[in-house]
């Protein structure tokens, strides 16, 4: 395959990225590494001795596991429905924002779901899911709808790397050793740029973004239907599939922001992330930041105004300063009112202050998925007396703690490999279906 110029010197760019491994890489992977054998040695823990080494009891049956498989999943969907829209509406800012939005999806998709394994005491028995599914449980609805998005963020990561791979292919000034070389000639499956190759792969890039913007909405609502179909208090709404969808693509959002301002640091990318990129997801990030605080709102003023016993519980726990209210406090302020300000101003409308903004709004959306959970299982509807405090209280143990290390060390092992296994940046120009020269000519013969 031809490589244009441009083309060629952007891959020239990455060419010590993709060859080179540095000391200080290699300090980063070993760490990540170490993080994530902590995290297997305490699940070896809890395979040998129950759940009882975790603070889930009777009454909160799901704590940490659960909270980072909904921010988790929330991730991914946030990173497809954003990389489907810029596509189809052919931004021209777009191309740094592709690749890290798709790794990002692909990443947190496939961690996700570990979690919810995690919560299962019978592992043995997991393929009876599949075998005697219980299609009245949404539960079942989420694992089927899970499993098709995580193929189709494969699929449409793969065609927008095809390309890619041709080009790694064909430079001949690249040197990454023979299994990196088989490898970019097995994935870029014979792609030589020809016209009918761009028709196709553009083709199918369109049909997957259009297919992936309503799977999104569809999967984020069934995994809310989880928690709304629950007769428990602060759960049981209907507001939750909209609130659920806009706080994945929310949280979303602010990683892609966070994973931007660290590659380009990291890789000195300045002339392809600008500060235009960042300025552009700031104010994606003020109108979702108005709109998730107007759905937050809406969510605790009617259960205040409701004045129900269980409901109102649940709000006690919420906003007393001896029990959750701190925490609180901290999701509603840095997850809503801190993006809000950053850029309501311009003297704040900078790269790296959109980028702290994002940091801690993520923590604060993690926060806020904590705040779903326990509290509504510590509210118990039958009351419980004489029972120990750990049975009433949840308490994460250091057994959940590493898990949860371990997994966000997992996504971050796989960014950093995947950096140096593609370019973090396209190098190529993915073929416009609109402008590609075949599909005008069909056009101009159809209506000759």
């Amino acid at each position: 395959m031809r490589i244009d110029s441009s083309t060629k010197e952007k891959l020239q760019k990455f060419v010590p990225i993709l060859e080179t491994f540095s000391t200080k890489w290699k300090i980063w992977v070993g760490f990540l590494v170490l993080c994530i054998l902590f995290g297997l040695y305490a699940l070896y823990l809890q395979i040998v001795e129950g759940h009882g080494v975790t603070g889930m009891r009777d009454n909160v049956v799901w704590g940490l596991f659960i909270v980072n498989f909904i921010f988790f999943i929330g991730t991914s969907y946030a990173g497809a429905v954003i990389c489907s829209i810029l596509h189809l509406l052919k931004v021209d800012w777009r191309t740094p924002i592709m690749r890290i939005g798709m790794l990002v999806t692909v990443s947190a998709a496939f961690i996700g779901p570990i979690f919810i394994l995690l919560c299962v005491g019978r592992l043995d028995r997991l393929h009876y899911l599949f075998m005697y599914p219980r299609l009245q449980s949404p539960i079942v609805w989420d694992v089927f709808s899970i499993s098709t998005f995580i193929i189709a963020g494969l699929l449409f990561l793969y065609l927008s790397l095809i390309k890619d791979f041709a080009t790694y292919r064909d430079a001949e000034f690249l040197n990454v050793g023979k299994f990196r070389t088989w490898a970019y000639k097995t994935l870029s499956m014979g792609y030589k740029d020809k016209p009918e190759q761009r028709r196709q792969l553009a083709i199918s890039m369109n049909l997957m973004s259009f297919i992936l913007v309503p799977m999104v909405i569809i999967v984020s609502s069934v995994l809310s239907w989880i928690f709304g179909m629950t007769l428990r208090p602060g759960w049981h709404s209907s507001i939750f599939g909209p609130y659920f969808v806009l706080a994945a693509i929310y949280t979303g959002t602010g990683v892609i922001i966070v994973s931007l301002w660290v590659f380009r640091k990291l890789y000195k990318l300045d002339e392809y992330i600008t500060d235009k990129h960042f300025r552009y997801l700031g104010y994606m990030m003020l109108a979702l930041a108005s709109a998730y605080g107007y759905f937050t709102f809406s969510e605790y003023l009617t259960s205040w105004y409701g004045s129900e016993k269980w409901e109102g519980e649940v709000m006690h726990k919420l906003f007393s300063p001896d029990e959750y209210g701190y925490w609180f406090l901290y999701a509603n302020t840095v997850g809503i009112i801190l993006p809000i300000i950053v850029m309501a101003f311009k003297s704040t409308r900078k790269t790296g202050w959109i980028a702290f903004a994002a940091f801690f709004m993520v923590s604060a959306m993690w926060v806020k998925r904590y705040l779903i959970i326990v509290p509504t299982l510590e509210s118990a509807l039958i009351p419980i007396q004489d029972i120990r405090d750990e049975y009433v209280h949840y308490s994460a143990t250091w057994v959940e703690w590493a898990l949860t290390i371990g997994g966000m060390a997992s996504f971050l092992l796989f960014m950093t490999l995947a950096a140096k296994f593609v370019t973090i940046i396209p190098v190529s120009k993915m073929p416009d279906f609109k402008n590609n020269p075949i599909v005008e000519a069909e056009k101009n013969m159809a209506t000759s």
